[in-house]
């Protein structure tokens, strides 16, 4: 499947990204490697939030002899250290998100697609001072759910 251009960010755009990644785990301690560093560009490169398979499927293409468990290890290193963050249906397959910009979700009930939604409004939302209690909250995401325009136009299926 092709990967969806629409909203990638342009190649100089991505290259900052990258140069950000290999920085950061310089200063963080994490080994840059040619297979941490062609994972990340394949979350960073899609707006699809793919799932472990998908990364391994693409980053095989180019890196034959990488394995399912290392994306798996490299996905959750860069959980742990918010360079990627879990996104999707609960209980359903993870999906991995590396879009640096502040965004939102939209998550298709019908068909499982998940978009991005930019939108300053949400980015102003404030955390209720009885929230402040509970913990530190480090960032704050609308998640919206419904039935997105592709869904809504289809014709249900006559039974």
């Amino acid at each position: 499947m092709p990967i969806n251009t629409q909203n990638q960010p342009k190649q100089t755009e991505l290259e900052r990204y990258l140069a950000h990644f290999d920085e950061f785990c310089r200063s963080n301690g994490i080994k840059v490697t040619h297979q941490r560093r062609e994972v990340y560009r394949e979350v960073l490169q899609t707006t699809e939030h793919p799932d472990v398979e998908t990364v391994y499927g693409r980053v095989r293409q180019r890196i034959p002899t990488i394995s399912l468990d290392t994306v798996y290890r490299i996905l959750r290193l860069f959980e742990a250290r918010h360079l990627v963050f879990r996104t999707g249906e609960p209980g359903k397959r993870a999906r991995f998100d590396a879009n640096p910009k502040q965004h939102h979700h939209f998550f298709c009930v019908k068909c499982g697609a998940l978009s991005d939604i930019y939108n300053n409004d949400f980015n102003q939302i404030r955390v209720p001072q009885d929230l402040e209690n509970v913990g530190r909250i480090e960032n704050v995401q609308v998640e919206m759910r419904g039935t997105c325009a592709r869904c809504c136009k289809e014709k249900p299926a006559v039974e």
